[in-house]
C-alpha cells in the first residue's frame, strides 16, 4: 500500500487531492472552497469550480480572483438602484445596453443584490428600470418562493446623485 506525502507539510497522510494540479495535500494543509463563494459570477471559470486546492494552487489561481471578486462585491453594495416607478428621475440616463436577468434567487434583497453585481462586474454604477418579482413554487403541501428580476445598467454622475 502506497501512502501519500502532503505536499506543503510532508506528513505521510495526506488523503485530499489538489483539485487543480491533483497533488496530494493533507486535511490540515488543504484550502477549502465552497460553492457559494463565487456565486454571483455570471460563468464561474473551471479552475475557481474545485472544492480543495494545495496552498500554492490557492494562492496562485484562487487568491487573486477572490480579492476581485470581493472588490466587485464592495462596488456592488455602492451601486444607485432606480426602480421601474422611478420614470421621472430616469428619464435622461442612457439605456444603450443589454437588460441585467436573474432568476432563481432565494429573495428580493439576493435578486437586487445580484444585479447590482452583475452591473458592478460590467463597469457600471447604477441600475435603473429595476423590477423584482416573486413566484409561488408549490410542491403538494410544500411551498415556497423564488424571486426573479430585471435591470438596466449604466453609468450616472455620482456627485449629481449624492447632491440632490
Amino acid at each position: 500500500m502506497e501512502t501519500s506525502v502532503c505536499i506543503s507539510c510532508h506528513k505521510p497522510k495526506a488523503t485530499l487531492a489538489c483539485g487543480a494540479c491533483t497533488s496530494p495535500v493533507c486535511k490540515n494543509c488543504a484550502q477549502f472552497v465552497g460553492d457559494e463563494t463565487f456565486s454571483f459570477l455570471p460563468v464561474v471559470p473551471a479552475e475557481l469550480k474545485h472544492e480543495v486546492y494545495c496552498v500554492p494552487c490557492y494562492d496562485q489561481t484562487v487568491a487573486p480572483a477572490l480579492e476581485t471578486y470581493n472588490a466587485t462585491m464592495e462596488k456592488a453594495k455602492e451601486i444607485f438602484v432606480f426602480y421601474k416607478t422611478q420614470g421621472k428621475e430616469t428619464r435622461l440616463m442612457k439605456r444603450t445596453r443589454d437588460v441585467i436577468r436573474v432568476a432563481e434567487c432565494s429573495d428580493d434583497q439576493e435578486a437586487l443584490m445580484k444585479m447590482a453585481f452583475l452591473a458592478a462586474y460590467q463597469n457600471f454604477n447604477a441600475i435603473i428600470d429595476v423590477e423584482v418579482n416573486a413566484k409561488k413554487i408549490r410542491n403538494g403541501a410544500y411551498q415556497t418562493v423564488k424571486w426573479d428580476g430585471y435591470a438596466c445598467p449604466t453609468n450616472v454622475n455620482p456627485d449629481r446623485m449624492r447632491g440632490s
